[in-house]
């Protein structure tokens, strides 16, 4: 008797089934596993009230404790739904000119310039549209409409008197100070969800000690949306946020902006920079970059201007660079100031290159000293050919290029070196003289704090204090490790002393006033090339010699009326010099 086996009706059908079950089994799986934190949330939706109580962000303060950045008094408009007493229509096409009018006067304008009424029309539209919306969720007790309304927009609303319709205090950045010091400062903006967010400067780098916690409060509600008053209720105290005081001294700054600003008209300069810092515990006492921006109206100015070129910019440093080989060689013995260079008569030949003198005049058997002094290329080249590749690239490491300063500031890049290996014969004595070698504004004057304070590497620093609560957290000078010893450092002092005394920009020494300093012309490289036209001019130093008060850098984009930093960035630091050292009252030597 032969066995029978299932039709093949009977498999399609157990195998249905078994799919259905698994799939019901997923199915269920899903709804009590992985959605189960999803449900619950949106089934407290239904019965709990929650409402976010904004924490005031910290204020920023000047040395002096004068504020830079606080917070001035604005407005939440919000809607109470249950009470309302108008169709949403009605109330919407009541408010929308008043927002309109103020969203357009934050985005819209620049200067004086007007609105065109059609455009207004159909924003006043859109904004209807969006009120209508917000004003017909069903699900909702409270919810905001608009956020820093101003007193006067504020008073034209509660004008209209509608039921339903209120405002609670809430702060907007203020800036009494305009837009003094804005790249070092940074902006608030908004983030994806549409919540403050500091961006770039100080705003960026202490956002989390700045913008506090914000406040909770949740309660039960019933079906018609109204509160329990019996039912359950939760809430969570706000914590404002920290306050910054820096270093910035508001005259220096005042006094950088409004010279920078001359220098890069005069000079017909596509942008400048200054970096004053304090060579005896790396406080940054001012930083400007022109052309600057409004942080309060950020939102008009392209982005490109947000851009703090002192840590954010590479560039070849050209002579300014010079301090630190020497500085090397000296440290390590491969020279000693009277050491005679023995390639500086004439043009120096490497590879397929011939290196030259900034001015083509030369200077036979000059010593260290005089190599400095008249920015001698050829007696860079002897000078990093006597130290060598090991200690040359050593040297600059330990000088803090290559690597980031950590300055609390957001945006800082690294400029970092090429890798001792790639170095060639060229490398070594083109970076000699500050050419094929990037550095950043704050590298370069941080290294040359160096050399002003005795040989102390210090990790530079804006913010001094930071005030939480009644505690007030100090920010203590931090030294990373000595570059140089005291006697090497003192020794390259003079040298740029004479070099102020003696060199190019002799004109422009102070009377009276011994500063140390040294001038710096570099091409800019484009595409692989030199740029014939295109400088970058600098120059740095600090005074007075002997005991620095200040350390400066000061940089000049593409001038245009002489390439040369001894004609362009090297009065730029002086005009600024003369004014610190009586505003410091500095005695003359």
């Amino acid at each position: 008797m032969k066995k029978k086996h299932p039709s093949w009706r009977a498999l399609s059908l157990a195998v249905i089934f078994v799919l259905l079950f698994c799939l019901v089994a997923l199915r269920l799986f899903y709804w009590q596993v992985l959605a189960r934190e999803r449900l619950n949330d949106l089934a407290k939706g239904q019965y709990h009230f929650q409402k976010e109580i904004p924490a005031l962000r910290g204020e920023i303060l000047a040395a002096d404790g004068s504020p830079l950045i606080t917070n001035q008094k604005a407005y939440l408009l919000y809607s109470s739904l249950p009470n309302l007493n108008q169709p949403a229509e009605k109330i919407a096409s009541l408010l929308a000119p008043f927002l309109v009018s103020e969203t357009d006067s934050e985005t819209s304008f620049s200067g004086d310039l007007k609105i065109d009424q059609t455009i207004k029309k159909e924003k006043v539209k859109e904004e209807q549209k969006d009120l209508v919306a917000k004003l017909e969720l069903n699900d909702m007790v409270w919810i905001a409409l608009q956020h820093r309304l101003p007193e006067e927009v504020k008073q034209k609303i509660e004008s209209l008197d509608l039921k339903g319709i209120g405002f609670e205090e809430e702060a907007v950045r203020f800036y009494p100070e305009a837009s003094m010091a804005a790249h070092l400062l940074g902006f608030v903006g908004k983030d994806e969800e549409g919540k403050d967010i500091g961006y770039s400067g100080l705003e960026g780098f202490y956002d989390i000690e700045l913008k506090g916690r914000p406040g909770l409060m949740s309660l039960e509600k019933d079906a018609l949306n109204e509160p329990i008053l019996i039912g359950s209720f939760f809430s969570q105290e706000r914590k404002d946020g920290q306050s910054l005081i820096l270093h910035l001294d508001r005259t220096v700054q005042f006094i950088v902006e409004r010279k920078l600003k001359e220098a890069v008209e005069k000079y017909k300069a596509k942008s400048g920079s200054v970096v004053i810092m304090n060579p005896e515990n790396g406080g940054v006492v001012a930083l400007a970059d022109y052309p600057s921006f409004d942080p309060k109206k950020y939102y008009q100015y392209d982005k490109s201007l947000f851009k703090n070129s002192v840590i954010s910019d590479a560039y070849e440093p050209g002579s300014t660079f010079k301090i630190f080989v020497m500085a090397a060689a000296i440290d390590n013995k491969a020279v000693k100031p009277e050491t005679k260079c023995d390639i500086c008569d004439k043009p120096f030949k490497i590879d397929k290159y011939e290196i030259k003198t900034w001015d083509e005049k030369y200077y036979p058997n000059s010593n260290m000293s005089e190599v400095i002094q008249h920015s001698d290329n050829l007696g860079m080249v002897f000078t990093a050919r006597k130290l060598g590749f090991e200690d040359f690239w050593n040297y600059l490491n330990n000088f803090g290029f290559g690597e980031q300063t950590k300055i609390d500031l957001q945006g800082e890049i690294s400029a970092s070196l090429r890798q001792r290996e790639k170095w060639s014969e060229v490398d070594l004595v083109t970076a000699a003289f500050g050419q094929g070698i990037a550095t950043t504004g704050i590298q370069m004057i941080r290294a040359c704090a160096a050399v002003a304070n005795g040989g102390k590497l210090l990790e530079p620093h804006v913010v001094e204090k930071i005030i939480s609560g009644e505690k007030t957290i100090d920010i203590k000078p931090k030294v990373i490790r000595q570059v140089i010893q005291p006697k090497t450092a003192k020794i390259i002092t003079e040298m740029m002393v004479q070099a102020v005394e003696e060199g190019e920009a002799k004109y422009l020494k102070i009377p009276g006033f011994k500063i140390a300093g040294k001038t710096g012309t570099s091409q800019i490289p484009v595409a692989g090339h030199y740029d014939e036209e295109k400088t970058i001019a600098s120059f740095i130093g600090f005074a007075p010699a002997s005991k620095p008060k200040f350390v400066m850098l000061v940089k000049l984009r593409e001038p245009g009326t002489s390439p040369w930093g001894s004609e362009t960035a090297a009065p730029l630091f002086f005009s600024i010099s003369r004014e610190l050292l009586i505003y410091y009252g500095v005695q003359p030597d």
